[in-house]
């Protein structure tokens, strides 16, 4: 077997066809996206070559620089809510003397499974400015703070990212209950022998054997954030006005409803190269030795 393995024909023979598929539907439409942003087309007649100039009208566009802070915003709410989140339900789920163990496992990841489109309207309704389940409950509080969540531009794209936070935050429990779990317990014992509180074990402990699983929740969360498009599809349709805008959205708007499918090209370009940029920087400065035990 081994040296079955260290044949590099046999390894590339073996490799070929997962390549040639991520090809076929990653790599060419990546480079299809890039070559069509160089263009000023309408997505049916021919293209006019205009080199950067799709590039340039972006920098100048107010709207462009808008949807970079909302998508931002939307990514650091969603990253910092579900990986902070999902570590306390990991931690707590993870206690032996917790009961109903295996109930809550299967409740917090339930969200995840659902329709994007349902979740959406749940939500829409608990957001309702008159009979929404959020206005009401700071009623029963005594409380007189009543917004309209979904139409306030300043409270809008957090109001979204919650919903993609909320949704999604199973995915990072289940990451990071299995990283908590496979945690060797000689270590743990050890913490408890020195007399290590709960804290100080998971802090010094059980967090940074768990880099490498936080580095990819950290990409995940980011880089999902940088690409939301249907929360802000179903509940706003980019409004009120473009003030829940990402480069998602823009572009979508760009190709599919004013057919400048050269502009929207353009877009979807810079946030390729925003994701790429993201993914490499947390690569870099999360997680740099890799942990064995």
């Amino acid at each position: 077997m081994n040296k079955f393995m260290g044949n590099r024909m046999a390894i590339a023979l073996f490799a070929l066809p997962a390549l040639l598929l991520y090809s076929v539907i990653v790599f060419w439409p990546v480079i299809q996206t890039f070559y069509r942003s160089l263009f000023d087309w309408d997505g049916l007649s021919p293209g006019v070559f205009i080199a950067f100039d799709n590039y340039k009208e972006l920098i100048n566009d107010d709207l462009f620089w808008s949807s970079l802070y909302n998508g931002a915003v939307f990514a650091a709410v969603i990253a910092v809510f579900q990986i902070a989140m999902g570590t306390v339900l990991a931690f707590g789920v993870a206690e032996s003397r917790i009961k109903g163990r295996k109930w809550l496992r299967i409740s917090f990841f339930i969200p995840v499974v659902l329709s994007v489109t349902v979740v959406c309207q749940l939500w829409m309704a608990v957001y309702n400015s008159e009979y929404g389940l959020l206005n009401k409950l700071f009623e029963l509080l005594g409380l007189s703070y009543r917004q309209d969540w979904l139409t306030d531009p300043k409270l809008v794209i957090f109001a979204v990212a919650a919903v993609n936070a909320w949704q999604f935050m199973g995915y990072h429990f289940a990451l990071l209950f299995a990283a908590v779990k496979s945690i060797p317990q000689p270590f743990l014992e050890a913490a408890r022998i020195d007399g290590a509180s709960k804290w100080k074990t998971h802090l010094l402990i059980t967090i940074p054997l768990m880099r490498e699983t936080y580095k990819f929740c950290l990409v995940f969360a980011i880089t999902g954030g940088l690409n939301a498009f249907a929360q802000m599809y179903i509940m706003t349709g980019g409004g009120p006005g473009t003030s829940s805008y990402t480069l998602t959205y823009m572009m979508y708007r760009s190709a599919f409803r004013i057919n400048e499918y050269g502009y929207g090209s353009a877009a979807a370009a810079v946030l390729v190269i925003e994701c790429l940029l993201v993914t490499l920087l947390i690569n870099r400065l999360v997680a740099r030795e890799r942990i064995i035990y």
